[in-house]
């Protein structure tokens, strides 16, 4: 069947995340982009579906570098809402600890819709938590993915270092290095993607340096190396991060990070809050990715991320929405309001700007996947859409679209695009049962609860 040529026509407002114009619209051939227009520009070729753009603001696909779907069972759970980030982890693992195969499905269903609504395309979960009868967590993760058919890396996780030999996981959490590489490469062997359009893609994810060894570190670096994939960790969120680290290793974050062969371009950092000038400089040289999570940061006051610094030192810098257990929401489009506003903090009004923050949702967030082909709108890539209305009582009284997007707190798109097939339209999913879904979950969430 030849593959339908559709024009997305003049737009309300289009922002690509480089310098191209794209004011008439683009042209979608297949799973692709095929044109770009400016205002008054016509498609070179006939189009076979013509979708009137005037009332929507067009945006590549937003793409969210970290997550941790299972959180979503656990949003808002009273004994850790005001808990920085060692006693609320102690406090959920056992209750993380209890997941069954059925409530990770629902839990993954959950945060992928939620973040579809919310304009994205692309999504990296960070998941763990392998406890008896969950040993092929990512399995589940991946039919949940392809059942809702957004893009997604998926980081197998791990923690290897119990409370009994010093970490902080308790000892029932923790796998061994063999069961963790093993599982890993079964993982890569069975699902991962390569090349432009590709959908799930499997990363190599120790989960932090106070719950894996320097073994697995080294270990899944190397593996890395060999079968060219991504690594993933979460580094510098927290001074008790660092001084763990000073404590067990000897060594601050970056140069631990350095010693088990980590400090290079295939490896993305979850949040990298407290880094001094030179590690900064490091990072940089490296081209070692950052992925900010504002409002993860702001809820357990962990810091605020060095964004300006890191990327005026070469590093990457996306966002990610952290986990739902500590957002507490799966909502990129919001995420990015939040890096706006936060980095303003830091950096002032005039240095982070919608458009910059935009910037990292997309461009910046697939390079911290090593992806070419999304992020941005331009001939060739992947047709990876976000479209917004500003028809709601909020956007009364705004004249910039772009900047009301976010300045105006926007929180739904109306349509999403994955490679060229519409997976969301008019703010609904199509074949999902949203309310069933929901009562599902809600279920799974007290059951999880109820099972301590």
């Amino acid at each position: 069947m030849p593959a339908i040529r559709t024009w997305l026509k003049r737009p309300l407002a289009c922002f690509t995340a480089n310098a191209l114009d794209a004011r008439g619209g683009l042209v979608i051939h297949g799973n692709r982009i095929e044109e770009l227009l400016a205002p008054g520009q016509r498609p070179a070729q006939p189009c076979d579906q013509v979708f009137d753009a005037r009332e929507h603001v067009l945006l590549p696909g937003l793409i969210n570098t970290h997550h941790h779907f299972y959180q979503t069972l656990t949003r808002a759970w009273a004994p850790v809402i005001n808990q920085p980030l060692f006693p609320w982890l102690q406090q959920l693992y056992p209750v993380w600890a209890r997941l069954t195969p059925q409530q990770l499905h629902l839990a993954c269903q959950v945060a992928l819709a939620e973040l579809l609504r919310s304009g994205c395309t692309t999504a990296a979960d960070h998941h763990y938590l392998f406890p008896t009868g969950l040993e092929e967590a990512i399995d589940v993760q991946v039919d949940a993915v392809r059942g809702l058919g957004l893009r997604a890396m998926l980081s197998r996780g791990s923690m290897s270092l119990g409370e009994a030999d010093g970490g902080l996981p308790p000892q029932h959490t923790v796998q061994s290095a063999e069961a963790i590489l093993r599982d890993s490469e079964r993982l890569v062997g069975r699902y991962h993607e390569r090349g432009a359009g590709a959908q799930v893609q499997i990363a190599l994810a120790p989960c932090s340096p106070f719950s894996v060894t320097r073994e697995i570190m080294q270990a899944s670096a190397e593996m890395a190396e060999r079968l060219d994939l991504r690594l993933h960790t979460h580094l510098a969120e927290t001074l008790d991060e660092e001084a763990f680290c000073l404590q067990r290793f000897g060594l601050r974050t970056v140069d631990y990070l350095a010693s088990v062969g980590w400090l290079g371009p295939r490896t993305w950092l979850a949040h990298g809050i407290h880094f001094n000038p030179d590690e900064i400089a490091r990072l940089g040289a490296a081209g070692t990715g950052i992925c900010h999570c504002p409002s993860s940061n702001m809820r357990l006051a962990s810091g605020i991320c060095p964004t300006q610094d890191l990327e005026a030192a070469g590093a990457p810098v996306g966002l990610g929405v952290d986990g739902s257990a500590s957002n507490d929401a799966s909502n990129l489009i919001l995420e990015t309001r939040q890096a706006l506003y936060l980095q303003r903090l830091r950096y002032g009004a005039a240095a982070i700007t919608p458009e910059r923050a935009l910037g990292w949702a997309t461009r910046g967030s697939a390079r911290l996947l090593g992806r070419d082909d999304i992020g941005q709108l331009a001939p060739g890539l992947q047709a990876d859409l976000a479209l917004f209305k500003l028809d709601d009582l909020r956007y009364s009284g705004s004249h910039d679209p772009i900047g009301a997007l976010l300045l105006c707190g926007a929180d739904r798109a109306d349509r999403v695009m994955v490679g060229g097939q519409w997976r969301l339209v008019d703010g609904e999913i199509p074949g999902l049962d949203l309310a069933g879904l929901i009562a599902d979950h809600r279920q799974a969430a007290s059951a999880l609860m109820r099972a301590g």
